[in-house]
Parts: structure tokens; sequence; C-alpha cells
């Protein structure tokens, strides 16, 4: 990705060995690339403006994914500074989302019907055990943990192993199938307290973007640490899939200027 890897190196937390990233880093980015990257001033930008100059340089031949990358001022190896939620984007992410949740099978008919795309238990657990893995999110009830437990060294490493903080853990699977497919995101910060969301797509309006960067905002803000006394946001920048990043103005943002 060349957005991320040339302007905001700091954020490429993505488990790349050291060697790996030499090469990444070494790659020349494209004229295309380059010549976008000169219509971003080297200045902070108010988070409106920011979001049309990010939708006029977004000319991949797709809709490409607007992105918000959040460096905050914690230390996530502290239990109390371990950020962790989710939040509910009120216009959508702009794609489909793929849910399965593990249940009796008694109750897979029920779940399906409020809009599971698989849902079941030993065939879905017997297709988790061999990799099978033809789903994005996995939703369970409580009484199924231990079968999910057993599933830990398979759905951990994807990043698809439920959990309460995370509301995929649930007593009320409708309503949390609801929710993901309306644009409900696990919002959390890497190791090195950095949040990374996606917040819609460039064919949305900018209004719609601007709805769903603020859910975030606020997201952040109502779940900050208790014990961090210090400034709370170090630096935000939006990005798009193939754009580069562009630094939004950090006191227009808290005072929660967007125009």
């Amino acid at each position: 990705h060349e957005a991320a890897l040339t302007v905001r190196p700091q954020f490429t937390s993505c488990g790349t060995t050291p060697s790996t990233r030499s090469q990444i880093y070494a790659r020349k980015p494209s004229r295309r690339f380059r010549e976008i990257k000169e219509k971003v001033e080297q200045k902070p930008y108010k988070t409106m403006e920011a979001i049309q100059l990010l939708k006029q340089l977004a000319s991949a031949k797709f809709a490409e994914t607007m992105e918000v990358h959040a460096d905050l001022n914690i230390d996530p190896r502290k239990a109390t500074q371990n950020l962790r939620t989710t939040v509910v984007l009120p216009n959508g992410t702009g794609k489909s989302v793929k849910v399965a949740v593990l249940c009796k099978d008694e109750d897979a008919k029920e779940y399906k019907a409020a809009g599971a795309d698989i849902a079941g238990f030993q065939d879905l657990i017997d297709d988790i055990n061999k990799g099978n893995l033809d789903f994005e999110r996995l939703i369970t009830t409580p009484d199924m943990m231990p079968q999910i437990a057993r599933l830990g060294r398979v759905l951990g490493p994807k990043g698809l192993m439920p959990s309460i903080k995370s509301g995929t853990v649930t007593t009320d699977v409708p309503t949390t199938l609801k929710e993901i497919k309306a644009g409900r995101l696990e919002l959390r910060a890497d190791k090195k307290g950095v949040v990374h969301m996606p917040f819609g797509k460039a064919t949305f309006d900018d209004e719609a973007l601007l709805q769903n960067l603020r859910a975030i905002q606020d997201t952040i803000d109502a779940n900050k640490p208790t014990d961090i006394k210090k400034q709370y946001w170090k630096s935000v920048y939006l990005t798009s899939t193939m754009g580069p990043g562009i630094q939004l103005d950090l006191s227009a943002l808290n005072a929660k200027e967007y125009v």
C-alpha cells in the first residue's frame, strides 16, 4: 500500500518481517501516486476539507475505501489503556459482510432468517477446523464458548475469534447481526497505540463520510482511559486504498470544528 508506506511509515505494524519491510520501502512509488501526492499540501487540514480532497484523489478504477489512522497517547501493554470496543457507522461501510453464527442446530434457522449467512453447530465447527473460513465475522452465544475456545488456534490468527469486548459473544444474536450488517465494526488500538479504521467508500457523499468519521471520534473519546492525563490524540491521518495520507488539524478536530 503505497499511501500507508510512503506517507505514514509509522503506521505500518502489519506483521511483515524486517526483510519484507525493507523491500517494500525500497519500492519506488508509481507515477500516479507521485502526481496525486503533490496535490496534498504539507499542512494539517480541517476534516471536511480533507475528505473532499481525498475523494478528488481517489482515482482508482474501483470504489476506494476511506480510512482513518489515529495515533493515540496510550500504552496498550497496560491493561487500563488497552482500547478495544465497537462502533456503529451510521452510514455503513459500503461493503457487505458475511457473518457466521455458531449456535445450537435448533436455533440456526432463526438466525439465518435474522440475517446470518451461515449458522449451525458441528458442521460449522468441522469447516473451521479444516480452515474453511467462508465468513468475515463470527458470532456466538455464551454457552458455545467451550467449543469456541478449542477453535482459537484457527480463528485467532485470522482475527475471527469472538469475544465479549468485540460484542461477538452475545445473548441477543438477531440485534448483533443487524448491527454488524448495518456497519458495526470492532475498534481497537494496535500495539503501538494506533487505531486503523475504514469509514466508508469514495462513492459516499461528503456528509455521510463525515458522520461516520465523527462516530469513530466520539467512540474513541468516550473510551479514553481514565489514567490518561496528557494529550490523548497525537495525530490523525485520512487516506484511501490507493491514495496519500492527509493530516488532520488536531485543534479543530478536538474542538469539533469540521468545516
